[in-house]
């Protein structure tokens, strides 16, 4: 990240941004969950059309 000027409101410093916990878990929220339901999705679609089983519950059963 870029480093600028630290800002100040009546005297107090203003913390840098930063990555939280909160943005950690809503990125895994948007983007994971989605690519983790496609892939189940299409895991499924390819066992029911061709009989091959490609997921990994097939890996664990």
């Amino acid at each position: 990240m870029k480093r600028t000027k630290i800002q100040t409101i009546s005297g107090h410093r203003l913390p840098e941004p930063r990555i939280t916990l909160t943005a950690i878990r809503l990125a895994v929220l948007w983007i994971g969950l989605p690519i983790l339901i496609l892939g189940g999705v299409l895991d499924l679609a390819a066992q029911l059309i061709f009989g091959i089983c490609t997921g990994l519950w097939c890996m664990a059963g």
